[in-house]
């Protein structure tokens, strides 16, 4: 089964019928948040759905019952390869340095998740020179305003 790309209305809709499983037009209404599109519109993007490979329809008599065809988990999984191959270069490791830079997910996280011991190295930070703050504190012997000698 080839997943396309949905639209963000599409999407949203579909995060519904992922809920619903199946469904007809009136469940979809009964269940929409406010504000609740048209009928028309619903129907519309019902058939949209259907074309591309989301949802499958039984004809009931006169109306129309719908199946999800795609997993919400196949989905997301289309989604994260599309996002490793387009800003990640299809590496899963710079896609979860990524997700740990940004704080989006944490090492205790991975830890529990994958039950897996992770020894991460914290970043080297050089230490500061004080060269003149060193001179002022702890001031050497010898060192300091020489006299110079005139010669006659």
């Amino acid at each position: 089964m080839k997943i396309s790309h949905l639209t963000s209305a599409e999407e949203n809709l579909m995060k519904l019928f992922w809920t619903l499983q199946s469904f007809y037009l009136k469940d979809v209404m009964e269940k929409h948040t406010e504000p609740k599109p048209h009928q028309n519109t619903v129907s519309t993007y019902l058939k949209i759905l259907v074309e591309k490979g989301y949802l499958s329809t039984i004809r009931e008599g006169r109306i129309f019952k719908y199946t999800v065809l795609v997993p919400i988990d196949e989905y997301k999984k289309f989604l994260l390869n599309e996002l490793c191959e387009q800003f990640f270069n299809q590496s899963g490791r710079e896609l979860a340095a990524f997700l740990l830079k940004e704080s989006l997910i944490s090492q205790d996280d991975i830890k529990t998740y994958f039950d897996v011991p992770i020894n991460t190295k914290p970043k080297k930070v050089k230490k500061p020179k004080l060269e003149y703050a060193e001179e002022i504190l702890n001031p050497k012997k010898g060192k300091g305003r020489k006299k110079k000698k005139k010669k006659e």
